[in-house]
């Protein structure tokens, strides 16, 4: 199968997924890094990275769909545009933007999709770009949770 250079770039989250050391780490520092400028140049609030998850979760899954075939593996670790969904979602659960709710974003996000705890791992059975991108939505909705919760306890 030919490679589709559109997918590759955002199958890779525009090369952050060629990172030779922690690419998912990148991925998602890739993510923070686009949510910072529209937060700060665009005024975006904490909701408005919901709908983006949202409108992006359909080319996510193509792109991850197409690069994982051409490549004949099932999830790639240059694939990243599913962290930098799921970061994003994460950083929607935040009732405030801060330095302690990003970091909280962050690792709360990072942790969950290293260790994948039952039952974001089983999302990972889906087929194709699904499954690539399923469990980072499942990690990032856990943390978007846990970070809303300790923001109504006012932890940040």
């Amino acid at each position: 199968m030919t490679r589709n250079r559109g997918a590759d770039l955002i199958s890779t989250w525009f090369g952050c997924g060629y990172f030779p050391v922690g690419p998912g780490t990148v991925g998602s520092l890739g993510a923070l890094a686009v949510a910072y400028g529209l937060v700060a140049y665009a005024d975006w609030r904490p909701l408005f990275f919901l709908w983006l998850t949202a409108a992006a979760t359909a080319p996510a899954i193509w792109a991850s769909d197409l690069t994982a075939r051409s490549g004949a593996c099932k999830d790639p670790s240059h694939v990243v545009v599913d962290e930098v969904l799921g970061q994003w979602l994460a950083l929607a659960g935040a009732t405030a933007l801060n330095w302690k709710s990003w970091l909280g974003a962050f690792l709360l996000f990072r942790a969950l999709d290293i260790a994948k705890p039952w039952p974001i791992r089983r999302f990972e059975r889906l087929p194709g770009g699904t499954g690539i991108v399923a469990d980072d939505l499942a990690a990032g909705a856990v943390a978007a949770l846990v970070l809303f919760g300790a923001g109504c306890f006012n932890l940040y």
